[in-house]
């Protein structure tokens, strides 16, 4: 008993550092995403001699409702691509810039939020957090140029097919950089 009361302090923080960090879901996930968001910072702009260019466009996806959609059509537009998952603590922490940035630019530019999980996972924390911006699901392998081993991987795709910006983690797509990077683009 001696040293439970001469350790609490210690005892307590691992504690809490356990529910957490071992906690995939509930007060963990929060807390995590609380803590991504608050040192997520703007995405950068790739250096034009130093952009990829897709090589094809040819990748299949479908919405939330089953209708399907051919990145072929996509050609000549401002393309925003977002890999995520339910589970992923840094993929949910910067899903409310996402929509944000969505609410503004979502009749500008074509947004693809890209769930690597299924619609009954998806459904849920769409409706939790009232976001509005379209989800997808792959049909089709996506294009070499944003295949990653991590997520949340975002893409942003000029009218010339120019990756602009590849950020893999979490970022604050709502900034003042962000919108000047869009506006720029259109």
């Amino acid at each position: 008993m001696h040293f439970i009361k001469k350790h609490f302090l210690n005892i307590f923080f691992v504690a809490f550092i356990a529910i957490i960090f071992l906690n995939p879901l509930g007060i963990g996930m929060k807390i995590r995403s609380a803590l991504i968001r608050l040192v997520s910072f703007s995405p950068s702009t790739i250096s034009e001699n130093k952009r990829e260019t897709l090589q094809s466009y040819n990748w299949k996806l479908k919405d939330a409702n089953g209708n399907a959609l051919d990145f072929n059509n996509l050609k000549g537009k401002v393309v925003l691509v977002n890999m995520f998952a339910t589970w992923c603590p840094p993929c949910v922490a910067e899903m409310p810039s996402i929509e944000k940035l969505y609410k503004d630019y979502g009749d500008k530019i074509v947004f693809l939020i890209v769930a690597h999980d299924t619609p009954q996972k998806v459904d849920p924390l769409m409706l939790k957090n009232g976001f509005t911006m379209p989800i997808f699901y792959e049909e089709t392998q996506a294009l070499k140029e944003f295949k990653t081993s991590s997520i949340p991987a975002t893409f942003l795709i000029n009218q010339k097919g120019e990756i602009v910006i590849s950020k893999k983690g979490a970022a604050n797509w709502n900034s003042l950089k962000t919108r000047k990077i869009i506006d720029d683009l259109l």
